[in-house]
C-alpha cells in the first residue's frame, strides 16, 4: 500500500500546484485564447473549478479579493494527510 500511497500523495501535490497556478493567473490576466497559455488556462479553471465555485458561492464578498483557493489548499491538505495516513497504516 506504500506505492499506492505515494501514487495519492503526487495526485494531491499535482493538484495543489495547479489551484496555485490558478491563482498566479487571476493575478497576471492572461488571454485564454493565447496559443501558447491559453490551454494551459482554461485547463487550470476547469480542473479547479469543481471545488472552487461552491466554496466561492458560500463566502460572502470580500472586496474583490478570493479567498476559496486558500480554503481549498487548506482542505486538501487535511484530507491528504488523511488518506495518505490511512494508505500508509493498511
Amino acid at each position: 500500500m506504500a506505492f499506492l500511497a505515494t501514487i495519492v500523495n503526487w495526485a494531491f501535490n499535482i493538484y495543489i500546484i495547479i489551484i496555485f497556478a490558478r491563482a498566479v493567473f487571476s493575478w497576471v490576466r492572461v488571454d485564454p485564447y493565447h496559443p501558447t497559455w491559453g490551454p494551459i488556462m482554461r485547463f487550470t479553471y476547469q480542473a479547479t473549478e469543481p471545488l472552487m465555485a461552491p466554496i466561492r458561492r458560500l463566502l460572502p464578498p470580500t472586496g474583490g479579493i478570493d479567498f476559496s483557493p486558500i480554503i481549498v489548499l487548506v482542505g486538501l491538505s487535511f484530507l491528504r494527510t488523511f488518506v495518505v495516513g490511512l494508505l500508509y497504516s493498511l
